[in-house]
């Protein structure tokens, strides 16, 4: 690994990219304490109650931290991956949409700026909802109309900042830029929690076998997901012989690696975001405690629609990356075909039939990663104040690591140098 990441940095244009990314994520962890002006942070960590594993617990972990301390960054890119889930589904809806999808980069240029708009409005209102929260705790020192828009103008200004600088990650560094945020954020969290464990294990408030279990279900975890993110069914497909002037070109043999889990990471971090924003609202409007009592954060209600979420995601999201009727025609194009099928429509459906065959023990996996946390917690006894255990976090550090690392092994391999993944 030492001599893979020696040979990164001899790559002029791999280096400028892995140095790029560095120096955002820095950026990204320094705008994460910096305070919103005219809040009491601490006031405000103790009435939302974010070390007692409630929602705003399970949203203090996605932005590393920065809602405790209420930062520029307190509501890190959840808006942000709301709006993308509306524009994506309205692209399937509006045909007006669904004809600018298909326009090329253009398309895709026009769809980002009506994301980044829809971002704008849902920062807007998730942050009314938190002045207005804080407000009427009390814990704002200028409760004025001009105090209040500032708090609201901050927290929409740090998650627009947010998304700028995941778009500039995807854009000129190395790996996806969103997830890299949250991956970061959620690493960040990490060491802190290890420390109040070993703590309450010398101060005889956490048993050291239920640490010793949480520390093996997490391994048996990271090793899942890392077997599920890799596996793949492999179609064959073989190629004619094309004669061109005096060349023959074709005639070889390969095939079309279908992942197990194609959609990676996305499908939890859709069906999060899609759960936490509706119940995060609800906190805000005082006497409203319906939503929390059908589908609070825990709640057998929670898991369910989280399950449903997260399948559906998995299948959404595989549609969306993966076209089997586009792939059959590029192989018909160059004179490839599945052996014992036609080419064209036969090839297109048969490429459908097997990939929602092996999505579904895909989605099956991450919905039950989903709901993990629940589990292990009710076999270890671990109070979720002393350690969290974040399924979904590992599965996001996991698929995000293993995403970025194949990005820096393409890089290598091009080049002629050995990569990390053996």
């Amino acid at each position: 690994m030492l001599a893979a990441l020696k040979n990164s940095m001899k790559i002029p244009d791999l280096r400028k990219r892995i140095l790029y990314t560095t120096t955002m994520l820095a950026i990204f962890r320094a705008g994460s304490f910096i305070p919103v002006p005219g809040v009491n942070a601490s006031a405000l960590a103790q009435a939302l109650g974010v070390d007692q594993g409630n929602i705003f617990g399970f949203l203090n972990l996605f932005t590393g931290g920065a809602l405790a301390r209420f930062t520029v960054f307190a509501q890190g890119v959840s808006p942000y991956i709301t709006a993308s889930i509306v524009i994506n589904l309205l692209t399937i809806v509006i045909p007006s949409l669904e004809e600018l999808s298909k326009e090329g980069p253009e398309g895709r240029k026009k769809i980002a700026q009506y994301t980044r708009w829809a971002t704008v409005v849902l920062a807007l209102i998730q942050a009314f909802g938190t002045t207005m929260m804080a407000r009427n705790w009390g814990v704002t020192s200028n409760p004025t109309f001009f105090g209040l828009t500032l708090i609201m103008l901050t927290l929409t200004a740090g998650t627009m900042l947010t998304v700028w600088l995941g778009e500039k990650i995807s854009e000129k560094g190395i790996g996806n830029g969103i997830s890299l945020l949250i991956f970061v954020n959620i690493v960040a969290a990490m060491p802190a929690g290890f420390i109040n464990a070993i703590k309450a294990v010398g101060e005889g408030g956490l048993n050291i076998f239920s640490l010793i279990a949480y520390l093996l279900i997490s391994v048996a975890v990271i090793a899942a997901v890392v077997m599920i993110t890799q596996g793949e069914r492999r179609v064959p497909v073989q190629y004619a012989k094309r004669v061109v002037g005096r060349k023959v070109y074709g005639g070889q043999s390969t095939h079309i690696p279908l992942k197990v889990n194609q959609a990676g990471v996305i499908p939890v971090i859709f069906a999060s975001s899609v759960l936490t924003f509706p119940l995060t609202l609800a906190q805000f409007i005082p006497g409203v405690n319906v939503v929390n009592r059908w589908i609070g954060y825990g709640t057998f209600g929670y898991n369910f629609l989280y399950v449903i979420l997260v399948i559906f995601f998995t299948y959404f999201y595989t549609a969306v990356t993966f076209n089997p009727i586009e792939v059959a025609d590029n192989m018909k194009k160059n004179g490839g075909y599945i052996p014992g099928l036609r080419p064209g429509k036969p090839t297109a459906d048969y490429l459908d039939k097997v990939l929602s065959r092996i999505t579904l023990p895909g989605a099956f996996f991450l919905a039950g990663i989903a709901v993990l946390p629940f589990v292990v917690a009710a076999v270890t006894r671990i109070p979720s104040n002393i350690l969290y255990f974040g399924g979904t976090g590992l599965l996001i550090i996991v698929g995000v690591a293993l995403d970025t690392m194949q990005q820096i092994e393409a890089h290598l391999l091009m080049r002629h140098y050995e990569g990390f993944l053996k």
